[in-house]
């Protein structure tokens, strides 16, 4: 496979609150490209219901501003791995709903957490989420794709492993609706150590061997507040954390990493949220090489 090409401007942007009605406005106060959005409330299932006048003027504002691509991200009550089949039939009728939503939003993904197998065998959670990823991709026929994210490994979850995401991918035939996000929190607490040169070579030659790079559509950046392998999801800011900023440097001059969307998702110097400052220390160390990049060291 050829390698992918480097944009001359990198793709550094931000989930932003406001939803359809309220995201354009906020990229711009932020400086944010790429934007990723909730449609509806994360914490319930209750069907969101956007008027056809709201992703009018968001894909008009998308346009209008430059601003893109843009993601959605699903619940976070979805979980398709549980053996519950009441919670998991809630689950797929909420991403089934949300992909359609997010289709006529003009996005490039509808992002989403795979889920705990709770007491349930890897093996049998693993079956819940391919059965249940099939039930919802029936008879869809949009252009969002379905984003499976890198999970940081907190209880039993499902898709903190390389493998494990493979194993969804294969046993759905490579379905082009599909897609993998990265989240550098998330691997890092996985075990995946994207803070040192060594690490990241190694976690970059993992994915492209068991995945594959033309399957990753964008990357969640958040610094981490706990250390590596620690198996928790809590970001920080970038540069406030375990993993650092001249581990981002590394990362965002990486040719298989560089032209992908990045998404801030951090708590933000404020506590309101990825902010402007965020942005521009992520938008610096991409116009910065790191000095072990500078030493040869890095890939």
């Amino acid at each position: 496979m050829s390698p992918r090409k480097v944009r001359p401007e990198l793709l550094i942007g931000a989930h932003v609150g406001g939803g359809l009605t309220g995201a354009v406005a906020r990229a711009l106060q932020i400086g944010a490209g790429p934007v990723q959005i909730f449609i509806g409330s994360p914490q319930t299932w209750r069907e969101p219901s956007p008027k056809d006048d709201d992703f009018a003027s968001f894909s008009a504002g998308l346009k209008q501003h430059a601003l893109g691509p843009a993601f959605v991200h699903a619940s976070y009550l979805v979980n398709l791995a549980t053996c519950d089949p009441t919670n998991r039939d809630r689950s797929v009728n909420s991403l089934r709903s949300q992909l359609r939503l997010a289709d006529r939003a003009g996005a490039a993904g509808l992002i989403f957490h795979p889920g705990s197998a709770g007491q349930a065998s890897e093996e049998q959670a693993l079956t819940n989420v391919i059965r249940a990823v099939e039930a919802v991709l029936d008879g869809y026929t949009g252009c969002c794709r379905l984003v499976l994210e890198v999970c940081a490994g907190q209880g039993q979850t499902i898709g903190d492993r390389f493998p494990e995401l493979a194993a969804v991918l294969d046993a759905l035939g490579r379905d082009r609706r599909l897609g993998v996000c990265w989240d550098t929190c998330h691997l890092f607490a996985a075990g995946y150590d994207v803070a040192t040169a060594d690490g990241l070579a190694r976690t970059v030659d993992e994915f492209e061997t068991t995945i594959g790079f033309e399957w990753l559509c964008a990357i969640h950046a958040n610094d981490s507040k706990t250390p590596l392998a620690s198996r928790k999801d809590r970001h920080e800011n970038i540069g406030k954390g375990h993993i650092g900023a001249e581990a981002f440097s590394r990362m965002l001059h990486h040719p298989r990493l560089r032209p992908l969307p990045w998404i801030l998702e951090v708590p933000g110097f404020d506590g309101n949220g990825p902010d402007r400052l965020n942005v521009e220390i992520l938008k610096g160390l991409a116009r910065v090489q790191s000095s072990s990049r500078r030493r040869g060291r890095g890939r």
